[in-house]
């Protein structure tokens, strides 16, 4: 794994532009940069590759432990939330995709810093943009990227095997991200055959007489993609209809997803796991015997609240703007501090994505310091030829 500077494109904006990157800077700062750009060598690609699909066999199989036990109070998810999710279990588990979080060095096994398996993002710069920069840049050279044709097979594999018959609604929050997230994962749903609608979550009406979710026209919502945090929509009071014993509704994500972008997930695994070469220490409340730790709530999103304490002295924190659903107390797990790639750019993260259960492709992401945000770099890459 190498880093190398390089002249961006002189008309890079109108060009990224094209593939519908409108987000490309942001507080007057390139968000989409490519002045520089990661190489992988194959050492780098099986390494990652690797270690994704062992982490997701891991969560999967501890979901699975955790719903049949019902053993899932450390996740403060609502006494009627977790109900309706150990039932929503028992039925189809058809899940689209998501996003694993890794420390990667370039030296040693990649470690898990968080898995964003429900609502993930920077989908559209992973699959399409740095796809075109690398044709236009580098004209035939490869990339570990496939997620695009992994799109397709998987909502091809849930159609055939009955899970999405019919049409699908695609949902987001008024953001353009959002917005351009959903809309390439409709063009891949259309890509694979099926037919879809999209509408904003506020869009979305409830039938009593129905006793069903409809759209802005009322025909009824039967398969729902929403880019919508399930941990906000089960305390809401319109999300409670989706905890209905007799809702007919197809989610996606799935509701047990929830349990997979929480940190609490991070101690349970290294419970469950302990030493395992692709998971971090980590514990519940307290940081245990680490003296080098990153403090993170149970509900930290894109970055939020985060604390990096090194030697017992702290060198990077963020805002608490998203401790937690309203009425929660906040919690927070401890996790060792993981061995990133530094360079004089600051620190890279690689965005590890899986579709359906199989590793399919990366983004990296790059911070000035310790803590990746909504806001830090994404830079693209090449396999070493």
């Amino acid at each position: 794994m190498r880093r190398f500077d390089i002249p961006p494109r002189p008309d890079w904006p109108a060009k990224v532009e094209k593939w519908g990157l409108t987000y490309h800077t942001l507080g007057g700062q390139p968000y989409w940069y490519e002045s520089a750009y990661y190489t992988l060598d194959d050492t780098d690609v099986e390494r990652i590759e690797n270690a994704t699909n062992e982490l997701h066999r891991l969560c999967l199989e501890t979901v699975d432990d955790l719903i049949r036990t019902r053993q899932i109070a450390e996740f403060g998810i609502p006494e009627a939330a977790a109900t309706a999710m150990i039932e929503d279990y028992k039925g189809p588990k058809g899940h689209l995709y998501g996003r694993f979080d890794l420390a990667y060095d370039g030296e040693s096994e990649p470690k898990l810093l968080e898995y964003n398996a429900d609502t993930p993002t920077a989908l559209l710069e992973a699959a399409v943009v740095q796809w075109q920069w690398s044709q236009d840049r580098f004209p035939g050279s490869d990339q570990f990227n496939s997620i695009w044709e992994a799109l397709v097979a998987r909502w091809q594999a849930l159609s055939a095997d009955g899970t999405l018959p019919g049409k699908i609604h695609f949902a987001h929050s008024d953001s353009d991200e959002d917005l351009l997230t959903v809309s390439l994962l409709r063009d891949t749903a259309t890509s694979a055959g099926l037919r879809s609608d999209g509408l904003l979550m506020s869009d979305i009406g409830w039938n009593s007489d129905r006793n069903t979710f409809v759209d802005a026209a009322e025909a009824p919502i039967r398969k729902l993609f929403k880019l919508y945090p399930w941990e906000w929509l089960v305390r809401e009071d319109f999300g409670e209809k989706a905890l209905l014993p007799d809702m007919r509704s197809i989610w996606i994500e799935p509701m047990w997803k929830m349990l997979l972008s929480n940190k609490a997930l991070l101690p349970i695994l290294w419970q469950r796991y302990p030493g395992h070469p692709n998971l971090l220490p980590a514990y519940f409340d307290e940081p245990g015997d680490l003296t080098d730790f990153v403090r993170k709530p149970l509900f930290s999103r894109e970055g939020d609240g985060i604390t990096v304490v090194v030697e017992g002295v702290t060198q990077e924190e963020t805002p608490e703007a998203e401790m937690g659903p309203a009425g929660f107390e906040p919690r927070f797990v401890y996790q060792a501090v993981a061995p990133l790639y530094w360079t004089v750019a600051g620190a890279a993260v690689i965005g590890s994505w899986v579709v359906g259960d199989e590793s399919c492709g990366v983004g990296i992401r790059e911070a000035d310091g310790w803590i990746t945000t909504d806001t830090s770099r994404f830079v693209p890459h090449l396999i070493q030829p």
